[in-house]
C-alpha cells in the first residue's frame, strides 16, 4: 500500500510539474528580412496553454529597447512599421514573462531590392529579348535571397519562383482565360469571321485616321475589364489596321492606352470592387464614415493620367501626327507596308496556316461578333452572380437597400476572375458551335484550329509567368516597402498626391503590377493623408481635407497605371503586345515617350490643383489644350492619309464615277 501511495504521489507531482510547464509560454523567433530600409518583421510562434490568451513582450534591437508588442498564441507575424534596421548584422530580442529569446540576422543594402527589376528592364531594352532578361532578373533576385549562393539561386529560380508564380489561383485564372480567348480568336479567324468584320468595317475604316479612331472607339466600348479589353480589341482590329498600313506599334499603343485608362475611369468594372474594398477598409481603420463608392466617383476628376492618355490617343488619330520612335514606326508602315520591323519578334502570331480560313469559308461578321458579345454578356452576368453569392456568404443584408447601393455591394463582393473564366469559355464554345453548325469545318479540324489559337499565346504566357515570378522575387526582397520607406517620412499635405503618384508609378514599374501596387499603397496613404490633414487643422471631410483625400486616392490608381505603361514587365503591357501581334520591346520603346510626357503633365496638374485649391476640371481642360498644342507643335505628319486605301469601297466608288 505504501508503495502504491509513493507511486501515486510521484505521478501526481510529475503531472503538476507538466501542467506548470505547459502554463509557461514558449517562444520561437525567426526574422525573414533580407534588405535594409524595410520595417522590422518577425515570425513568432507562441505556445501557450490557452490559445485565447496573449502575452506582452519587450522588443530589443542590438540590445536597445525599441518598443513593446502583444504576442498571440500560435504562429503569426509581428511588424514594427517605424523600425527599419540598416545594412549589417543585427540581433533582435523578445523579453516576456521571464523568458528571453534572440535571433541574429544580416541585412544587405535596401538598394539591392530594386536591382532585379532594373536588371530585367535594362537588359530587355538593350538586347530586345524579354524572356532572357526576365529570367536573369529573377536569378539576380534569387541570388540575393539565397545569401549569394549562385547554385541555390539557380535551383530556386526554377523550383520556387517560377513554380510559385503558377500556384496562385487568380494567376491561373488569367492564364486559362487568356488561353480560352486565344482559342476563340483562332476559331473566329478560321471561320472567316475576322474577314467578315474587315468587310463590315471597310466602308468606314477607309484611312489611317478612321482606322485608329475605330480601334480607340472599340477600346472605350469594352469598359468592364482591361484584360478582356486588350484581348478582344487587339485581335479584332489587327487585320484592319494591317490593311490600312498602321504599324503594330501604333495598334499596341492604342490598345494599351484604352484598356486600363478606360476601365479605371468607368464606375462599373472589375476594378471597382477591388478599389472599394481597399478604400472601405482604410476608412474603417481611421474611423471615417464616408461611402467608398461616393469617394470613388468623387476621385474621378483627379485621375489626370488616364484622362490625358485617352485624350492623346484621340488627338494623334485625328491629327495624323506622331513624334519620337512612334513616328519612325508609322513612317515605315506607311511607306513600305511593313507593319512590323524586319527584325521584330511578336510574342503572339496568328499568321499560321492552321488558323487561315478555307478558300470557300463564308465571310460572315456574325461569326466574330457573336462570340465577342457572348464574352461581354457573360462577364457582366458573371460579375452579378458572383457578387450576389459573395454578398450571401458575407451576410450582407439587402433589405431596404436601393438599386445603387445594391449594385455597389455586388461589385464589392464579385469575383472578377471567375466571371472572366465563364465569359472566355462561353466565347470559345459559341465560336466552336458556329463553325460546326455552319459546316465550315468538321469538328476535329475546328478543335485543331482552336488549339492553334491557344498555341499562339504560348510565348506571351511564358513572358507573363516570368513577370509574375519577378514580382514574387521583389516581394521577397520587400522592394515595394523599401521604395515606400524612402518617401514615407517626407510627405506634406500639399505634395502628398504628387508624391503618392510618383511612388505608385515607381512601385508598379518595378513590380509590373498595378493591382499589387494599389493593394500595398492604398491602405498606407489614406491613413497618412488623414493624419497630415488633421495635423494641419483641416476639418474632416471638409473642403481642403476632402480634396486632398480624393486626390491622394486617385493618385494611387493613376500612378499605378502610369508605371504599368512604362514598364516592360507589366502584365497589361505584355498582353497588349501579344494581342496586337507586336514585338514587345518595340511596343515599350514607342509608347514610353508618350507615357512619360503624360506622366509629367499629370504631376503638374495634380500639384497645381491641390496647391492652388482650384477645381480639378480646370486642369483637365488645360491639360487637354496642352496635349493638343504639343502634338501640333512636335508631331510630324507622314503623309495625307485621308485618301481611302486601295481596294476599299470608297476607291471602287471613285473609280466607277470616273
Amino acid at each position: 500500500m505504501r508503495k502504491l501511495l509513493i507511486l501515486f504521489s510521484c505521478f501526481l507531482a510529475f503531472s503538476i510539474a507538466q501542467s506548470a510547464s505547459a502554463l509557461t509560454p514558449k517562444i520561437q523567433l525567426d526574422v525573414p528580412m533580407v534588405v535594409s530600409g524595410t520595417p522590422l518583421k518577425m515570425d513568432v510562434n507562441l505556445s501557450y496553454v490557452r490559445p485565447t490568451d496573449t502575452v506582452g513582450a519587450q522588443v530589443l534591437l542590438d540590445g536597445q529597447p525599441i518598443g513593446r508588442v502583444v504576442l498571440k498564441a500560435g504562429t503569426h507575424t509581428v511588424l514594427l512599421e517605424d523600425v527599419r534596421p540598416g545594412a549589417g548584422s543585427h540581433t533582435v530580442t523578445l523579453k516576456s514573462a521571464g523568458l528571453e529569446v534572440s535571433e541574429d540576422f544580416h541585412l544587405v543594402s535596401g538598394w539591392l531590392s530594386i536591382m532585379p527589376p532594373l536588371i530585367a528592364i535594362i537588359l530587355a531594352l538593350i538586347f530586345k529579348d524579354v524572356l532572357l532578361s526576365l529570367f536573369l532578373g529573377i536569378l539576380g533576385g534569387a541570388w540575393i535571397l539565397q545569401g549569394w549562393d549562385l547554385f541555390a539561386a539557380f535551383g530556386r529560380t526554377a523550383d520556387t519562383y517560377i513554380v510559385n508564380a503558377l500556384v496562385d489561383a487568380d494567376r491561373l485564372a488569367i492564364i486559362i482565360f487568356t488561353c480560352f480567348l486565344g482559342g476563340m480568336v483562332g476559331l473566329i479567324t478560321k471561320s472567316g469571321g475576322t474577314h467578315g468584320v474587315i468587310e463590315l468595317l471597310t466602308p468606314y475604316a477607309t484611312s489611317q485616321r478612321r482606322g485608329q479612331l475605330a480601334t480607340a472607339a472599340m477600346g472605350m466600348l469594352i469598359f468592364f475589364d482591361d484584360y478582356a479589353n486588350t484581348l478582344i480589341v487587339g485581335p479584332t482590329m489587327r487585320p484592319i489596321t494591317d490593311r490600312l498600313k498602321i504599324s503594330r506599334e501604333k495598334l499596341a499603343y492604342i490598345v494599351d492606352s484604352t484598356a486600363a485608362p478606360v476601365v479605371c475611369l468607368f464606375p462599373i468594372s472589375t476594378w471597382v470592387g477591388f478599389e472599394l474594398g481597399l478604400i472601405g477598409e482604410a476608412f474603417k481603420g481611421i474611423g471615417l464614415e464616408v461611402d467608398p463608392y461616393t469617394t470613388f466617383i468623387g476621385s474621378i476628376p483627379y485621375r489626370f493620367y488616364p484622362i490625358f492618355a485617352i485624350t492623346l490617343v484621340i488627338t494623334l488619330a485625328l491629327s495624323r501626327l506622331d513624334f519620337g520612335p512612334m513616328r519612325l514606326a508609322e513612317r515605315r508602315a506607311r511607306t513600305t507596308g511593313q507593319v512590323l520591323a524586319p527584325d521584330a519578334r511578336p510574342i503572339a502570331d496568328y499568321s499560321t496556316e492552321e488558323v487561315e480560313p478555307p478558300a470557300d469559308a463564308p465571310k460572315r461578321a456574325l461569326n466574330a461578333l457573336l462570340p465577342i458579345v457572348a464574352v461581354v454578356v457573360m462577364t457582366l452576368v458573371g460579375i452579378y452572380r458572383t457578387g450576389v453569392k459573395g454578398m450571401a456568404e458575407a451576410g450582407v443584408d439587402t433589405g431596404g437597400m436601393g438599386t445603387d447601393a445594391f449594385l455597389r455591394a455586388v461589385l464589392e463582393n464579385a469575383n472578377s476572375y471567375h466571371a472572366l473564366l465563364w465569359a472566355s469559355l462561353s466565347g470559345m464554345v459559341v465560336a466552336l458551335l458556329l463553325i460546326v453548325a455552319q459546316r465550315i469545318l468538321p469538328l476535329d479540324l475546328a478543335i485543331r484550329s482552336m488549339f492553334a489559337g491557344i498555341k499562339a499565346m504560348l510565348m506571351a504566357l511564358m513572358v507573363l509567368t516570368l513577370a509574375w515570378s519577378l514580382s514574387d522575387v521583389c516581394g521577397g526582397l520587400d522592394t515595394a516597402q523599401f521604395l515606400v520607406g524612402l518617401t514615407q517620412h517626407s510627405l506634406s499635405p500639399a505634395f502628398l498626391p504628387v508624391l503618392t503618384f510618383v511612388l505608385s508609378a515607381a512601385v508598379a514599374f518595378a513590380t509590373g503590377s498595378s493591382w499589387g501596387t494599389m493593394g500595398i499603397l492604398e491602405p498606407l496613404v489614406i491613413p497618412i493623408a488623414h493624419q497630415l490633414c488633421v495635423g494641419a487643422g483641416m476639418e474632416v471631410w471638409g473642403g481642403s481635407y476632402q480634396a486632398l483625400m480624393l486626390a491622394t486616392i486617385a493618385s494611387v490608381l493613376t500612378g499605378s497605371v502610369w508605371g504599368d505603361h512604362c514598364s516592360p514587365i507589366s502584365d497589361t503591357t505584355i498582353l497588349s503586345s501579344m494581342a496586337s501581334g507586336c514585338d514587345h520591346i518595340a511596343h515599350v520603346r514607342t509608347q514610353l515617350p508618350y507615357a512619360l510626357s503624360l506622366g509629367v503633365l499629370a504631376i503638374l496638374a495634380s500639384s497645381l490643383s491641390i496647391g492652388l485649391g482650384l477645381s480639378p476640371w480646370v486642369f483637365v481642360v488645360l491639360g487637354i489644350i496642352i496635349i493638343v498644342s504639343v502634338v501640333l507643335l512636335l508631331g510630324r505628319r507622314q503623309r495625307d492619309d485621308d485618301e481611302p486605301q486601295e481596294g476599299t469601297a470608297a476607291v471602287e466608288a471613285t473609280e466607277s464615277a470616273a
